[in-house]
C-alpha cells in the first residue's frame, strides 16, 4: 500500500474578519488542539499543523523546561494558549508559552485577560511553511517578552526593544541558551532517549552558571 505524506502546515488568511466571527471560531475550535487561529486587525491567519511540526514545538518547549528547571526558575507552561486585546484587535495562538517573572501571578487561572494579566515571558514559534500574517506584530503589541522561532531549519531568538524585536545572540529570559544550542538539543532528541536528552540538557546548563 502506498503511503502518502502529510503536509507539516496548511494556512489559509482571511481578510476582512469581524472580531465577533474570530471569537467564534475560538469557541468552535476549543478542543481542536491542531488548529491556530492569529487575528490582526481584520486580518484571519488559520493555521493547521502536523506530525512534524508538533515534533519541533514540543521539543523546543522541553528545551525550556529543562533549562528553567536546571536554574531552579519557576515557570508557568500554558501551551498554545489563546492571548488576545480586543481594545488592540489582535490575537494569537503560539505553539508554546510560557511565564517566567509573572509565573506566580497567572498560575492556576483558567483565562487569561490581558487587559489585566501579563503577556508571557516566552512564545515559540514553528513556521514549516510561510505565514502570510506579520504574528511579530501581533506579539509586540501585546508585549510578548522573547520568541524562538522555528523557520526553514534556522533557529532564531528575538526579544522584545523599545516595541520592536531584535535577534539575539542569547536567550533573555533563560541566558545560557543560544540559536546555536538550541539547534544542538533539537538534533540530538532525534537519537537520545528521552530520559537521557533531557539529563543532557540539565547538565549542560548548569555548567554554564
Amino acid at each position: 500500500m502506498a503511503s502518502i505524506a502529510s503536509p507539516a502546515e496548511q494556512r489559509i488568511v482571511l481578510e476582512n474578519v469581524s472580531w465577533e466571527t474570530y471569537q467564534r471560531l475560538l469557541s468552535e475550535h476549543v478542543d481542536s488542539t491542531g488548529t491556530r487561529f492569529a487575528y490582526d486587525g481584520g486580518s484571519l491567519e488559520i493555521m493547521v499543523v502536523h506530525a512534524e511540526h508538533e515534533e519541533i514545538n514540543r521539543t523546543l518547549a522541553a528545551v525550556a523546561e529543562a533549562a528553567a528547571m536546571a536554574m531552579e526558575r519557576d515557570f508557568c507552561r500554558l501551551g498554545s494558549t489563546t492571548f488576545r486585546r480586543q481594545d488592540l484587535s489582535k490575537g494569537f495562538e503560539p505553539d508554546s508559552s510560557f511565564y517566567f517573572e509573572n509565573a506566580d501571578k497567572v498560575r492556576g487561572k483558567a483565562e487569561i485577560d490581558l487587559v489585566v494579566d501579563p503577556p508571557p515571558d516566552l512564545i515559540i514559534e514553528v513556521d514549516l511553511t510561510s505565514s502570510s500574517l506579520n504574528r511579530f506584530a501581533i506579539f509586540a503589541a501585546i508585549g510578548v517578552r522573547e520568541v524562538w522561532r522555528y523557520a526553514e531549519g534556522q533557529l532564531t531568538i528575538s526579544a522584545l526593544d523599545a516595541g520592536q524585536y531584535r535577534t539575539c545572540a542569547r536567550s533573555v529570559v533563560l541566558p545560557p541558551l543560544t540559536p546555536v544550542v538550541l539547534a544542538r538539543f533539537v538534533e540530538q532528541s532525534r537519537h537520545l532517549k528521552p530520559h537521557l536528552w533531557f539529563a543532557r540538557i540539565q547538565e549542560w546548563v548548569r555548567r554554564q552558571r
